[in-house]
């Protein structure tokens, strides 16, 4: 910043802040804990490197990134950002069994209510033909859910009725 405040970094580290400080643009004096959370997990000479090494147009971006990471490793200072990351694919995981339990139960639904003026009017043949395919369909509705296309957890399915 050079003449007015100096920013976050500098008022942190108790050096001045020149004009050409590369973290005055990102880290602002009325934002200090910002800077604090990213020179606690990265250090400040770390992040100083990762910045010139950046083209300017994704600077913003990648002290976006930092604070982000910096702040998950701080929540879980084992997996940090993985681990929120690991968290939420499980909930998909999970949500994505629980829609297809869903479907196929209003599968079976639709299946029990249908009408039975539409297969007395049906030709035997045709009766046949409509028993024999919903009959042979039927397991693979029910299976849905432990297909391949659902990612399952077998600890997890406790938390599939809770």
């Amino acid at each position: 910043m050079g003449g007015n405040s100096p920013c976050a970094s500098c008022k942190l580290l108790r050096r001045r802040c020149t004009k050409d400080c590369i973290f005055a643009p990102y880290f602002p004096s009325d934002d200090p804990h910002k800077f604090a959370i990213v020179h606690k997990i990265f250090g400040a000479s770390n992040v100083s490197k990762m910045l010139q090494e950046l083209p300017v147009h994704q600077r913003a971006d990648a002290v976006g990134s930092l604070v982000y990471e910096a702040t998950a490793r701080l929540r879980d200072p084992v997996y940090g950002c993985v681990g929120a990351i690991s968290y939420l694919q499980n909930q998909v995981s999970q949500l994505q069994m629980q829609l297809a339990v869903a479907q196929t139960e209003i599968l079976c639904i639709q299946m029990q209510q249908e009408p039975p003026l539409a297969e007395q009017k049906m030709e035997a043949d045709d009766k046949s033909f409509v028993i024999n395919n919903n009959l042979t369909a039927m397991p693979q509705l029910l299976n849905y859910a432990s297909s391949s296309n659902v990612a399952q957890d077998p600890l997890k399915r406790e938390f599939l009725w809770t």
